[in-house]
């Protein structure tokens, strides 16, 4: 019997009813699918020799940059309320609005609280925040960000229930604490089986971080420990190790250094100096090294000119700025779509009064010259009927509304009849 508080009825409860997983075995006994964390303890998780995991995939540059890139374009996407009347819609202001744009707990601010989510979400394949409720009012006064390490999700008679550790050892011991699905912001990445999402470094980033942080590590080796010199000094003749050895102490001591660097060399009698090129094998880890960030931004769906990786790419023109409009759309869309059902569901499960939804004009904003034409079209243009007013263009801008601006433009009936000359 697992004892569970519900926030909304102000009541614990127990459930008699066997917590189970979504699996079953053909034999109606219930199996437990083992975590992906236990079973690469025993198989050793390990991808090009190296383990990937959430703190050395984001010690790769390209994952760190992606995953900061959208995490923060989420996190700075205004997310209004809006009232549905009748057919139309408007914009209010509540105590949610301020918990979901500026600051969902006294802990952490809303940027910071979206942030973790969303990384939570690239990363793990899940976000989970818990819907704090006041005590006696059952009123929405918080959420709170959980690691999805600390979560369990199970299927119940009763539907998901959600196990939280104290801590990223998951347990279900009496530390743990047990909330319904009304209480818990879930939002699953591809992938979803019911319970949850596909965890992106256990699959799509596995191979693609891996191999990129083995490349990395091989680098750092190469360098540090066996760094090939530009050059080689040929001398004819035999020489002893020792003879060796005081060629090349004798060298560096006249030629190493910044303030030495262009000194001329002397050679002896017959020496020789010698260019060291790239060979082969150092010049394909260098494309191995390139093609990865290209590998992970396909990933995760970013341009890679929007992580600084420009080859084959312009910094100027249409094109980029289409492609950044292209990243709001089929990339960030895809997330903000389903944390804005998400949150309609569980804060208004029964109304169709209210709802929420990202405001994405800000990133998708053009040029100045484009949109001072879409705005001329917006307000009226060679007599055209408008469908914007002045001060929605100026509130657009950022800029202040103005007396009598609020007038929408109808186009001006003419009164010359078109049959005569």
């Amino acid at each position: 019997m697992i004892k569970l508080f519900n926030k909304t009825k102000k009541r614990r409860y127990d459930i008699d009813a066997p917590i189970v997983d979504i699996q079953n075995s053909g034999n109606g006994a219930v199996t437990q699918t083992i975590d992906q964390s236990i079973s690469n303890f025993f198989t050793g998780g390990k991808i090009a020799g190296v383990s990937v995991t959430e703190q050395t995939a984001m010690a790769v540059s390209s994952v760190y940059a992606c995953v900061g890139l959208i995490a923060g374009a989420i996190a700075s996407i205004p997310l209004p309320i809006y009232q549905r009347t009748g057919d139309n819609r408007k914009q209010i202001t509540n105590d949610i609005t301020y918990l979901l744009n500026e600051q969902p707990n006294k802990d952490y601010s809303a940027a910071v609280f979206w942030e973790s989510m969303a990384g939570s979400l690239l990363l793990k394949g899940d976000a989970f925040a818990l819907i704090n409720r006041g005590k006696h009012s059952g009123k929405i006064i918080g959420f709170q960000w959980v690691h999805s390490d600390r979560v369990i999700v199970r299927k119940s008679t009763e539907g998901l229930v959600y196990h939280i550790s104290p801590n990223t050892q998951l347990s279900t011991d009496s530390k743990a604490i047990s909330v319904r699905a009304d209480d818990m912001l879930h939002i699953p990445g591809l992938g979803f089986n019911g319970l949850r999402g596909m965890s992106q470094l256990q699959y799509a980033l596995r191979h693609s971080a891996g191999i990129a942080i083995a490349a990395g590590q091989y680098s750092e080796s190469f360098f540090q420990n066996g760094a090939r010199p530009d050059f080689a000094v040929e001398i004819e003749g035999k020489l002893s190790p020792e003879q060796v050895e005081m060629v090349r102490n004798s060298w560096s001591e006249k030629y190493q250094g910044l303030d030495r660097a262009h000194l001329p060399a002397l050679l002896p009698n017959g020496s020789k100096v010698h260019e060291l090129t790239m060979n082969a094998e150092d010049t394909q880890l260098i494309s191995t090294r390139q093609f990865q960030v290209e590998d992970i931004c396909r990933i995760f769906g970013v341009p890679p000119f929007m992580v600084g990786h420009t080859q084959n790419t312009s910094s100027w023109g249409t094109g980029v700025e289409q492609m950044g409009i292209g990243f709001v759309k089929y990339t960030l869309g895809r997330h903000l779509t389903k944390i804005a059902q998400e949150i309609n569901r569980k804060l208004w499960p029964v109304s169709d009064k209210y709802f929420v939804e990202h405001k994405t004009a800000g990133l998708e904003r053009g040029d100045f010259k484009t949109r001072m034409d879409g705005y001329r079209v917006g307000l009226g243009r060679a007599g055209e009927p408008a469908w914007l007013t002045v001060n929605e263009v100026r509130k657009f801008e950022n800029l202040p509304a103005i007396k009598g601006g609020d007038q929408l433009f109808t186009a001006i009936p003419s009164t010359t009849d078109p049959t005569q000359p």
